[in-house]
């Protein structure tokens, strides 16, 4: 086994996994799985920078980090950020920040690569199943951007658009800066429209009619898992794995879309950062189900994270490998 750490840097939350990966057999054993909400793309949709405020936060997650991966002795780190910042204009002032706190410089990851490592991290362990058929739709929808992958064994295609919930929140349902509360028809149409415009653009390039699994990932996919559970705290091991029906998708999407930031902050599961972005998560969620006729989504709490860790051990793995084959070579 090799003790990995994963940091996966979004456009709402970071989070950051320690585990013993063993790729050769597929075990992955936790050691310390954490999130925190920092906003990191906070405003970046309008101004096309990443605040100072925001930064501020995420540097504070990353010591805070730093701290967790020195106390489990995890020698290989793999830190990749996503959606906001590759829209940066400023990333450079993220990377370098990074860096000092961490001793890695982050990898701002392409969309395409941020679908295969969700892809990874959400089926390696689905394999030898016969209740979900292949192939697989993996959807993972994130802050700024969603995900799509179709494949089974492997990836066929993937492709990212930009329809995450806080970028749809912020372009549709800020007024002077303040959440629409609960959002208008007209302002739940334009969001609508935005995710259609993004559905047509994923198809594309990836069959997502031809899948026969549908998978969801990321925070606004298994806050709806706990809402349909009725749990009455985030509980992952009862969210992991769980289905929920197109019918119950929608009943909670209407419910969220016609709440007000104190009804939807009261729902026992909801963390604090993701009341004013949910709707819009939920209804991104709602629109892929209904566009590839899927009648349930299979909810996965391994996501991307995962598969920055199993990268991150097949990595380490191989630079022993070379290692010792130099090693041997010398002493030849």
């Amino acid at each position: 086994m090799t003790r990995v750490a994963a940091v996966d840097c979004g456009t709402n939350s970071i989070r950051l996994l320690v585990a013993d990966a063993d790729p050769k057999t597929g075990e992955l054993v936790d050691l310390d799985r954490r999130m925190t909400i920092v906003r990191l793309g906070q405003g970046v949709d309008r101004t096309g920078r990443l605040a100072p405020d925001a930064l501020e936060r995420t540097f504070a997650a990353c010591r805070e980090y730093a701290a967790v991966i020195e106390k489990h002795g995890a020698r290989h780190l793999r830190f990749v950020a996503t959606s906001a910042s590759r829209d940066a204009e400023n990333r450079d002032e993220f990377v370098r920040g990074v860096l000092d706190i961490l001793g890695v410089e982050p990898e701002v990851i392409s969309g395409d690569q941020e679908a295969e490592f969700s892809f990874t991290g959400a089926t390696k362990e689905l394999t030898g199943r016969d209740d979900l058929a292949k192939p697989y739709l993996v959807v993972d929808i994130g802050g700024g951007s969603t995900e799509f992958v179709v494949g089974d064994d492997q990836v066929r295609g993937a492709r990212s658009v930009d329809i995450g919930c806080v970028r749809m929140t912020e372009r549709h349902l800020l007024r002077d800066g303040v959440v629409t509360d609960p959002p208008t028809e007209e302002q739940v149409r334009a969001i609508r429209a935005d995710i259609e415009a993004a559905l047509d653009l994923a198809e594309e390039s990836v069959p997502l009619r031809e899948a026969r699994t549908l998978v969801g990932l990321a925070g606004s996919v298994t806050t709806v898992s706990a809402i349909a559970q009725n749990l009455q705290e985030y509980d992952p091991e009862a969210i992991h794995h769980s289905r929920i029906s197109l019918d119950r998708v929608r009943e909670i999407t209407e419910r969220l879309l016609a709440s007000t930031h104190t009804e939807r902050a009261a729902i026992p599961s909801m963390h604090p950062g993701r009341v004013d972005v949910i709707g819009a998560g939920a209804l991104v969620l709602l629109a892929i189900m209904e566009r590839t006729g899927a009648q349930e989504v299979v909810v996965s709490e391994h996501d991307i994270l995962d598969g920055i860790a199993w990268k991150a051990a097949e990595k380490a793995e191989k630079a022993e490998k070379d290692k010792k084959d130099k090693k041997d070579k010398k002493g030849d």
